[in-house]
């Protein structure tokens, strides 16, 4: 098995990188690899899956500290470090209360004793990640998405409870049923209590004598789900769509986790984004910039028509009042602005460049009379 890169190289950061940097970062390259934009390139597949899973890691606090300090190891439950985070250091937390009293109120914390909660106590399910490309007037108006996430669900079979059908499971008794056994040991301090998970029950509490065959005693399953996921008008390209409660399953009764949806905003071929405005330029020509036109401008509700006036000059910037992208918090849209490119025309006939050098002439212009030489200026 190839070993694992750096999550910071994946990302292309450093490991002093603020949260705003690493979620940039991840933008640029969910973004420049994600499946949609390549279809049928496994490479690339693979390497946005590298990506996700070092944004994952990176973008949770907890979870990037405790990778910060043992890398890779820290998730790999064959290191022993079990997804916690402190490793062994919950005896002394629990040490320390017992000696002082929990008098220095905040050792056991510090050193991951987590205030003697019990090992089988009800826990939120993980949130899970996914990512949705969306067109630019997807984004605008918002839009309905089918998703398709692998999570971890109650077994249908045994409703969590890891037994088979027609079965119960016996509480524990060596630690009647709470995860966690006290122990005593002698120290240079005398003699003090320590907890820890429970050996004989892995710390659930219940011993399972007939596991059930679906889950084989584990109580949740992983399966594929598809979701109808609303993705609301006004979000922009980097935004996160969170659904509540259908992330993985939680554990000893607890709620399950969200489904975090990452938004991808594929560029448009004629708009560009600033906020609730959408900008573009439209090219005119030259009669028209002199003389002045109505011209047909494509915005997100259709073509409207725009008034060019006369002696318009090459980057003239026109407003159109609330054709832009409404507002993802509140109501309103933003606005639409256009910048003019005037079009310098081209093959022109003998006789066109002779109407212009006339122009030019009458202007006091000077211009080439088509020989090398220079067609004078208006005589005085």
């Amino acid at each position: 098995m190839a070993e694992k890169r750096d999550y910071y190289e994946v990302l292309g950061v450093t490991k002093g990188a603020s949260d705003d940097e690493i979620k940039k970062a991840y933008r640029k390259m969910a973004k420049e690899n994600h499946p949609d934009l390549h279809p049928g390139d496994k490479a690339c597949e693979e390497r946005f899956k590298e990506v996700n899973e070092a944004y994952e890691i990176l973008s949770d606090p907890d979870k990037k500290a405790r990778y910060d300090q043992y890398g890779h190891a820290a998730f790999d439950p064959s290191a022993g470090f079990g997804g916690g985070g402190a490793g062994g250091f919950g005896d002394f937390g629990d040490i320390f209360s017992d000696i002082f009293g929990g008098g220095f109120g905040g050792f056991g914390d510090i050193f991951g004793g987590g205030g003697g909660r019990a090992s089988n106590a009800p826990r939120k399910g993980e949130s899970i990640r996914t990512n949705v490309s969306i067109s630019f007037e997807e984004a605008a108006f918002g839009c309905k998405k089918d998703v398709t996430v692998a999570r971890i669900e109650v077994c249908p079979d045994c409703k969590g409870t890891g037994c088979a059908p027609g079965t119960t499971p016996e509480i524990c008794p060596d630690c009647k049923g709470t995860g966690s056994v006290r122990t005593t040991q002698r120290t240079p301090f005398g003699m003090v209590q320590s907890s820890g998970p429970c050996q004989r029950c892995r710390g659930t509490g219940k011993i399972i004598h007939q596991p059930c065959p679906t889950c084989h005693g584990m109580g949740n399953v992983r399966r594929q789900h598809k979701l109808n996921v609303t993705i609301p008008a006004g979000i922009d390209d980097g935004q996160t769509v969170s659904v509540r409660g259908q992330g993985n399953a939680g554990s000893n009764g607890g709620p399950a986790g969200d489904l975090l949806v990452f938004i991808i905003v594929r560029p448009h071929a004629r708009f560009e984004r600033d906020g609730a405005n959408v900008v573009m330029e439209q090219e005119i020509s030259y009669a028209q910039a002199v003389l002045g036109a109505d011209i047909e401008v494509p915005t997100l509700d259709g073509s409207v028509k725009l008034n060019i006036p006369e002696g318009t000059q090459a980057g003239s910037v026109f407003r159109m009042k609330g054709k832009g992208i409404p507002l993802l918090r509140g109501s309103g849209r933003g606005d639409q602005y256009v910048t003019v490119k005037v079009a310098v025309p081209k093959n022109l006939t003998a006789s066109q460049k002779e109407l212009l050098r006339e122009f030019a002439a009458s202007v006091g212009d000077e211009v080439s009379d088509g020989h090398g030489g220079i067609f004078g200026k208006k005589k005085r």
